[in-house]
């Protein structure tokens, strides 16, 4: 049915605020309306308000969605992951449980190499196949937009089989990343400038003209990509019409969010060592912070961001999943609410935030999701809760109970009653 009402909602949580990112005491506004209620028309929010107020313009043909008392929200914006991959790394896993670091392994062949070797002896379509199941599970989880990296191929055809996957996955909304630069491959760990090379001259230029991607990324770290072959590949980028992400300051202060800011990415990721001259320089350019305490949380580190110094510099932070195969395999964003909360002293509406319409603004797709806002697309989660800051406070438990995209079900439970 084209027109859709929603209601019965304990807290609708709207978002609606400023048409960019959100700042400062602007994070813990969530646009909260009790007894909420919303009107659908061909997948796009119509009208909010109470539920009087809709139920009196909704109309005899409207379907009704009754929340039940619970939580309706936008749905979750994912800005980092890496869902295509082939294989898994359970057995890294438990080398680190014995006490094995990320580096050492790394080091042995192991990491990002033991992926891109499984993932280059994949199909497309077994490859896709693996992809879908990841994406149930986003969606499972609430989230309904992803960033969604290349990365494990690190060959011409490779990275273009996983960019054509990206474009594949269905029904969840996909932003496409070129991530090549993630890694050294193997057959060229003697040279890695021919490697950096084959990035700039023949990789870009293709992503570019086939529009197989809309960011692209690096992982600028010293001994992999340095400041000045991440400048280079970056700077590429920028010249073929692609927006700049960065996976920043991960394992070392290395200068990457500086590099951000004077590149003008929409990005700067990870940020574990950031120092005062690097946030400083990220809110002087506009960008924008991914934090990832899942992949800190999974490598068994306890230094997180510095989420507390960047909020209070009025940066326009965001929380992200980091979904891979090895340093952060979960697609929870409601376990990353936790660990923003319980790690990095964010507050739970701080957080919600950062998880939506934040996330939306680093994807350049404020406009249209994010928020459940008039004009908006219908992309929302019923969660199983009366209360928004249940989402962080349950941890490890599923909180959806029906997830809708374009105002279309596509998780739906017993327990989210729909009736005509």
């Amino acid at each position: 049915m084209s027109r859709v009402a929603v209601v019965g909602c304990s807290q609708l949580v709207t978002l609606a605020g400023p048409a960019r990112p959100r700042i400062g005491s602007e994070m813990r506004d969530l646009g909260l309306i009790a007894d909420g209620a919303m009107l659908i028309s061909d997948g796009r929010i119509q009208s909010v308000g109470t539920r009087s107020e809709i139920e009196s313009t909704m109309g005899r043909d409207c379907m009704v969605v009754d929340a039940g008392t619970r939580v309706v929200m936008p749905g979750f914006v994912d800005a980092h992951t890496h869902p295509v991959f082939a294989g898994n790394r359970a057995n890294e896993f438990e080398q680190r449980s014995s006490g094995v670091t990320y580096a050492e392994i790394a080091a042995a062949g192991g990491g990002i190499r033991s992926t891109v070797r499984q993932t280059r002896a994949a199909s497309e379509t077994d490859l896709l196949g693996a992809a879908q199941k990841y994406v149930a599970w986003f969606l499972e989880n609430g989230t309904t937009t992803i960033e969604a990296k290349s990365g494990y191929g690190l060959r011409p055809e490779d990275e273009y089989k996983l960019l054509r996957v990206i474009g594949a996955m269905q029904p969840i909304r996909t932003v496409p990343t070129f991530l090549g630069a993630h890694e050294i491959p193997d057959e060229f760990r003697k040279h890695p400038g021919k490697y950096v090379d084959l990035v700039v001259e023949e990789m870009l230029p293709h992503v570019a003209s086939a529009k197989l991607a809309e960011y692209c990324d690096i992982f600028c770290e010293p001994g992999i990509f340095g400041i000045e072959d991440s400048r280079r590949i970056l700077t590429a980028a920028r010249a073929l019409g692609l927006g700049l992400r960065l996976h920043a300051d991960q394992l070392s202060r290395s200068g990457a969010a500086v590099l951000a800011a004077e590149l003008g990415a929409a990005t700067a990721d990870h940020l574990e060592h950031t120092d005062a001259l690097g946030i400083t320089a990220l809110k002087a350019a506009g960008v924008q912070p991914v934090l990832l305490p899942g992949s800190v949380y999974a490598l068994g580190s306890t230094r997180y961001p510095d989420a507390r110094a960047m909020l209070d510099a009025g940066l326009g932070v965001v929380l992200a999943t980091d979904f891979n195969p090895g340093s952060s395999p979960t697609p929870s964003m409601p376990m990353i609410l936790s660990l923003a909360s319980t790690q990095m002293k964010m507050t739970p509406a701080e957080a919600v935030t950062a998880s939506t319409i934040n996330a939306a603004y680093s994807l350049n797709r404020g406009g249209e999701v994010g928020s459940l806002e008039v004009g908006k697309r219908a992309d929302f989660v019923i969660h199983d809760c009366r209360d928004y800051r249940e989402i962080g406070y349950f941890f490890g438990v599923r909180h959806p109970r029906a997830v809708y995209i374009n105002g279309e079900s596509v998780i739906r439970t017993a327990t989210a009653r729909e009736r005509e």
